[in-house]
Formats: C-alpha cells, sequence, structure tokens
C-alpha cells in the first residue's frame, strides 16, 4: 500500500509542479503589469526576507519525518507519541520566537531599505511584513502535522493539498489584481491559503489517522539526540536560503526594486527546479529511512541513487534544454521585452543546480544515516563565498553578477565537492551514476541540434516558435528518451499512461 502511496506521490509530485508551472505563466504576467516593475520588485523583496525566519525550525521538521518513519518500522508506538507531544511544544515556542524576529525586522525596514525605496514603498514594505510574520507564526506550530503525514507516506492527501492550494492561490489573486489591488491584498490571499492548508492537515491527521497530540513530558535525552541531527539539517536549511534569495536582498540593498523585480523573475523559473528535487525527495525520505534502519546494504542504496537519478534527469534535462533553446523568446512574451536580462540570469542559475538536483535522493540518504553534518558544514563556508563574491559581482553587473556569484558557489559544493563525499565516505557508486546520466544526456543531445538546424532553415517569430518548434522539440525529446529507458522506466511510464486512460 505504501509503496503506491509513494508512485502515486511521486506522480502527483510532478502534477503539482505542472500546474503550478502553467498558473505562472498565466498569472506572472498579469503580476507585473498591474502591479509594476518597481512594486512587484517590493513584493518579492518582503517575501524574500520573510522566508529566511522559515529557517527558525531548526530542522526538526525534517526530523520528525525521519524518526516518525523510523518508530513505525520498528513499532516503537510510545516514543512516537512522546516524540510529538515534545516537538508540538518546542514549534509553539518557535512560532512565539518568529513573532519577536518578525516585529524587529518590521521596525528595521527604513534602515535596511531606505536608501533605496522611497516612503510609500518603505510602509507597504513594512504592513506585508506584519502579515507575512502572522502567518508563519502560526505555521510553524500547525507544521507538524504535514510532517507526520510525510512520515505515514499518505502523499496521496499531501500532494493533492498542494495542488489545490496552487490552484487557490491565483483564483483569489487574478480578481483582486483586476480590481485595483496590490502586494498587500495578495500577501493577505497567501496567508489565507497557507491557513486553509494548515487546518486541512490538522483535520487529517485527527480523523484519518486517529492522531491526538498530547506532551507526555520532555525527553531530554530524545531531545538532545534529535537537535545533534537536526542542528546539521538546520544550517543546511539556512544556507539554501542563503543561496536562493541572498541575491534579491543584496539586489535591493544596492541596487533598488527594478534590479530585484529582474532576478525575481529569474528566480520563479529557478524555484521550480527546486520544488522539482524537494517534492520528490519528501516522498522518499521515509523509504530511505526504513531502508537504512533494516540494515539494507550499500549496493542497494547505491542503485536506489541512480534510479531516482535517472528518473529525475529525464524531466530536468528537458527542461534544462527546453529553456536555453526557447527562454528568451519566452520571457519577452511572458512578462515583456523589458525583463530579457532575466533570461541570462536563469540560465546561470539553473545549470549549476541542475547538476545537484539530479543527485538530490542523496540528501535524503545523508540525512536518515545521519550524516548531514558535512554537508552543513561545507555550506556554511559556501554561503559565505556566496554572499562575498555576489555583492561585488552585483555592484559591477547587477543581476547577472549576483547570480554568477551565486552558481559558482553552488558549482563548487554541490557538483565537486559533494560528489568525492559521497564516493569516499557514503560509499555511493558516483563514478556509475555520471556514466548512466552521460549514456542519457548523449542521444538526448539529438533534438536540441536539430531544432538549431531547422531554426536556421525556417525562422518563425513570437508565439509561433514557442508554438511550432516547442511541440516539435518535446515531440523529438520523448520519443528519443522512449528509446532509451530501461525496462522498469518503461514500465513506469506505461503504468502512469493506464492510469490515464482509466
Amino acid at each position: 500500500m505504501e509503496g503506491k502511496e509513494r508512485k502515486i506521490g511521486v506522480i502527483l509530485s510532478y502534477v503539482a509542479i505542472i500546474i503550478n508551472t502553467f498558473l505562472q505563466l498565466l498569472y506572472t504576467p498579469f503580476l507585473t503589469s498591474h502591479l509594476g516593475q518597481s512594486e512587484y520588485g517590493l513584493y518579492s523583496l518582503v517575501s524574500s526576507l520573510i522566508g529566511y525566519l522559515t529557517v527558525l525550525d531548526l530542522g526538526f521538521s525534517n526530523a520528525i519525518v525521519i524518526y516518525t518513519a523510523k518508530y513505525r518500522a520498528q513499532k516503537k508506538e510510545e516514543e512516537m507519541k512522546k516524540l510529538h507531544g515534545m516537538f508540538f511544544l518546542l514549534f509553539c515556542a518557535i512560532g512565539v520566537f518568529a513573532s519577536i524576529l518578525g516585529l524587529i525586522l518590521y521596525f528595521q525596514v527604513p534602515t535596511m531599505f531606505g536608501n533605496s525605496m522611497n516612503s510609500v514603498e518603505i510602509e507597504k514594505a513594512k504592513i506585508m511584513m506584519l502579515i507575512l510574520t502572522f502567518n508563519l507564526s502560526v505555521t510553524f506550530p500547525l507544521s507538524i502535522y504535514a510532517s507526520i503525514i510525510s512520515a505515514y507516506e499518505k502523499f496521496v492527501f499531501q500532494k493533492g493539498i498542494a495542488i489545490l492550494s496552487a490552484l487557490l492561490k491565483p483564483l483569489l489573486m487574478l480578481p483582486l489584481l483586476f480590481l485595483g489591488y496590490k502586494s498587500i491584498s495578495l500577501t493577505l490571499v497567501i496567508t489565507g491559503v497557507n491557513l486553509f492548508v494548515l487546518a486541512s492537515n490538522y483535520i487529517y491527521c485527527k480523523k484519518n489517522l486517529k492522531l491526538k497530540i498530547k506532551f507526555l513530558g520532555f525527553d531530554k535525552k530524545l531531545f538532545w539526540k534529535i537537535f545533534s541531527y537536526s542542528f546539521f539539517i538546520f544550517l543546511g536549511t539556512i544556507v539554501d536560503k542563503i543561496n536562493c534569495s541572498v541575491d534579491q536582498f543584496i539586489l535591493g540593498a544596492v541596487s533598488g526594486t527594478v534590479a530585484v523585480s529582474l532576478y525575481a523573475v529569474a528566480s520563479q523559473i529557478n524555484n521550480l527546479f527546486v520544488s522539482l528535487s524537494s517534492s520528490v525527495n519528501s516522498v522518499f525520505l521515509p523509504k530511505i529511512t526504513k531502508m537504512i534502519a533494516q540494515n539494507c546494504k550499500e549496493e542497494e542504496l547505491s542503485n536506489e541513487f541512480i534510479k531516482i537519478g535517472r528518473l529525475q534527469f529525464y524531466f530536468i534535462f528537458l527542461l534544462v534544454s527546453g529553456f536555453s533553446l526557447f527562454g528568451k523568446n519566452f520571457i519577452e512574451l511572458w512578462v515583456g521585452p523589458q525583463y530579457h536580462t532575466s533570461y541570462y540570469i536563469t540560465l546561470i542559475l539553473i545549470i549549476p543546480l541542475s547538476l545537484a538536483i539530479i543527485q538530490n535522493i542523496g540528501l535524503s540518504i545523508l540525512q536518515a544515516k545521519n550524516l548531514y553534518h558535512f554537508r552543513s558544514i561545507l555550506y556554511v563556508f559556501l554561503a559565505i563565498f556566496n554572499v562575498v563574491i555576489s555583492i561585488f559581482l552585483a555592484k559591477e553587473y547587477g543581476g547577472v553578477g549576483s547570480a554568477l556569484g551565486t552558481s559558482i558557489a553552488l558549482l563548487i559544493g554541490n557538483v565537486i565537492i559533494m560528489n568525492i563525499y559521497y564516493f569516499k565516505k557514503v560509499h555511493i557508486n558516483v563514478l556509475k551514476f555520471w556514466k548512466e546520466i552521460l549514456k542519457l544526456a548523449l542521444p538526448l543531445l539529438l533534438p536540441i541540434g536539430i531544432i538549431l538546424v531547422v531554426e536556421k532553415v525556417l525562422i518563425l517569430e513570437g508565439i509561433w516558435n514557442l508554438l511550432c518548434y516547442g511541440s516539435l522539440f518535446v515531440l523529438l525529446y520523448a520519443f528519443i528518451a522512449i528509446q532509451i529507458m530501461n525496462p522498469y522506466e518503461k514500465s513506469l511510464i506505461l503504468g502512469i499512461v493506464k492510469k490515464i486512460r482509466r
């Protein structure tokens, strides 16, 4: 049953991402045109800034998934109840602390952005800061239910709610934009949808999982054991936050809101790639934890690493190569020619990130083996390097420079150092992994070459370029991908097709 939930969960993860992408394609042009470049940049900047406070969960959400899955595999019901009660109380305290930090940021907005924003922008930023602080303070205590649902591998419900929330946001926001409402109203919508998701998770746990969280005492030994594990998850989360959003903060401080808006468009596409890895990894984390708890062989983990990496590569390479071919034309049609710089920013960000994403199941293995500390410590140094080089490059080259700094840091950490660590310490057969990826990549370069040749012979512009050549590219890519798939991958695709037919 859990295996079936896992497969459906993976499918729904991609469905959610596709729906999110499609909605953003339709919704973002309305957002940028109705808000304007300056206010859109302001809206993105405040969201990015308050997003830093999400790291206050200290990695405990991830730890709850790990330990709940572990206790379930070992049939330790009492330990699991004690875990949930203790961390619910802890998350309540973190919610209060997040509120205090949010208020501090509220009062510091004029100091942080007074040189690059006018008085109206500063007042709007302060109001949005308050709304999002309230959102965060409520999210922390109730986020434990999402972790429990994930640990129980109830992915159909979890991903279904994610799809519903993705649909609700634009459906509620678009009428407000047409009526003339701006960034503050949109922030209220985001908060309302988030409260709906939190309430749904709570009701599901209570009704379907028959879960009642009660405080059964504070187990110091268990807490410090989990904290020693989650602390490094926390460090890793901070680094990921810095690498994903520090550029907007830097640009807001040194270049102003217009530069932030250019980067924000690129960041939306970049976030699509981040969501690809995190959503699929969340499905496999409980499985990896159970495998390790049951003392599986290192070869089994390597095979899982390669199997999932290959599946991710098909989709990721399609997106990267498609964007490389049509991204510039797409962005100019999507949000306007004034955002053409966003194409180059996006390209710089997604290439090194994509190389990391296809190996991101390795993060689940590190977490389940309690070896995440190496990555976290490494990424602290890389984050410092990223901030320093991005500030320097942003002053000289704007958004392109700051993106380049982030990409250099990701390339050093994700592609070079972590591969050595996977091979030497975790004993994952990284050499075999990259051989498998290379075997896939070479044939899949053929559709790119064909499109480049056809575009030289028959020139199409605007929307026709995207529709005709984009469709041709996807068909060619899909045809070649099916030819090179192994039996497992073909059976997976066949199973999806059968489900769609039903």
